[in-house]
């Protein structure tokens, strides 16, 4: 049975052999962390690192292999692993994960025993934002779907099984439907199987868009752009949805045959961004007015997250784990104003947030409230001057 931890705060990181990490050892004390240093330094290796003590492939969408150090004139690079000690009101948790000896698989111990992935996230719930979303409004809906899941997996762990189970049983089902055989039997239970998964997927984005929206209205006194929200496409929400959606997919199965990919379902679902104050889609807005669009996103969700009071569907508000925030090289696409509000709200919500940039003076703001610390050629140094 899965034990829900309590909320826990990091104050150890170890990576070994982890992209341009050899071994490094660092303590955080709670407050958040600013790492500056120059492009190339190791800065984003090391929010990937704790990207990686939840459960997915972490801030990159990297396979687990990928994340290995590797020497000039090495073809395979070697396992890797992350150590980290949480500190709990019940006292230290240890807590790892790293690539198999050998494989191309990764595994996760919680005090020393070996436990599915899923466990991660009853101790680390985690929020980011990376310079790759910067052309979130500009992409197709597959960026935005993912950039929404992982909103919810923070919230709702559950809804990572949900996707995954959604997308292998629609794979399977579109390999039956182009290559066969054509079994009705066995087609039948994968829209069943496919419909149950849809239906909780399409569910948890339409409650955690609610929620995220009634923060963001919340939110008037804040230098951030006002978002309107909402989903595109037929597979939103609705108590008949799970029936629905194995009808539509037993209609759809010549077209979707034909086509060679799935034509209808929740994969295909868009999140629909809207500039409130100017009435027009985040993607004609400007580049400046884009991000804080986003990064309002992300804090309306860590500041909803924060909460003691706060229930979800796969946490009590006793067991919940605060969340953890990573925003990569998000300051320096920051007006002054905006950045201190930024700093200004991480500090008011109590959050472990890491923050990374090129120039110190674009932490200054944070000054004694923030642990600092340089990064240059994958090494480490605190700056408390």
């Amino acid at each position: 049975m899965t034990v829900a931890m309590p909320p826990a705060v990091l104050s150890r990181l170890t990576l070994t052999d982890f992209r341009s990490y050899e071994r490094i050892s660092v303590a955080f004390d709670g407050r958040p962390v600013a790492l500056y240093g120059p492009n190339g330094a190791g800065k984003t290796n090391l929010l990937e690192a704790i990207s990686f003590l939840a459960p997915g492939r972490g801030l990159r969408g990297a396979a687990a292999p990928e994340a290995s150090r590797r020497l000039p004139g090495e073809a395979r690079g070697r396992p890797w692993s992350i150590a980290a000690v949480f500190d709990t009101p019940d006292g230290a948790v240890k807590l790892g994960t790293g690539l198999e000896p050998g494989g191309a698989r990764r595994i996760v111990r919680l005090e020393g025993e070996t436990v599915p992935p899923g466990r991660l996230a009853e101790m680390v719930r985690l929020v980011w934002l990376t310079p790759q979303q910067d052309r979130l409004f500009l992409e197709g809906g597959t960026e935005r779907r993912r950039f929404l899941d992982r909103l919810v997996y923070a919230a709702e762990p559950g809804h990572a099984a949900a996707a995954s189970v959604y997308e292998k049983t629609m794979r399977e089902r579109l390999r039956l439907l182009t290559d066969g055989p054509n079994d009705a039997v066995w087609l039948a239970a994968l829209e069943a199987r496919a419909a149950g998964a849809g239906a909780a997927l399409a569910a948890g984005r339409a409650r955690t868009l609610d929620l995220l929206q009634a923060e963001i209205d919340a939110r008037t006194d804040r230098p951030f752009p006002q978002a309107t929200l909402s989903l595109s496409g037929d597979w939103t929400e609705g108590e008949d949805l799970q029936d629905r959606l194995q009808t539509a997919l037993f209609r759809a199965r010549e077209r979707d045959g034909a086509a060679g990919r799935s034509l209808t379902g929740p994969q295909r679902t868009d999140l629909i961004v809207l500039h409130r104050e100017k009435d027009r889609p985040a993607a004609e807005c400007s580049t400046g007015e884009q991000k804080a669009l986003i990064l309002n996103l992300v804090l309306a969700q860590a500041a909803r997250l924060s909460r003691p009071l706060a229930r979800h569907d796969d946490f009590t508000a006793e067991s919940a784990p605060n969340p953890i925030l990573l925003l990569d090289e998000v300051a320096a696409h920051l007006d002054a104003a905006r950045r201190a509000a930024l700093f200004d709200e991480i500090v008011a919500l109590g959050l472990q947030a890491f923050l990374t940039g090129t120039d110190r003076m674009l932490f200054s703001e944070l000054g004694s409230r923030a642990q600092i610390a340089h990064v240059d050629r994958s090494e480490l140094t605190m700056r408390d001057d």
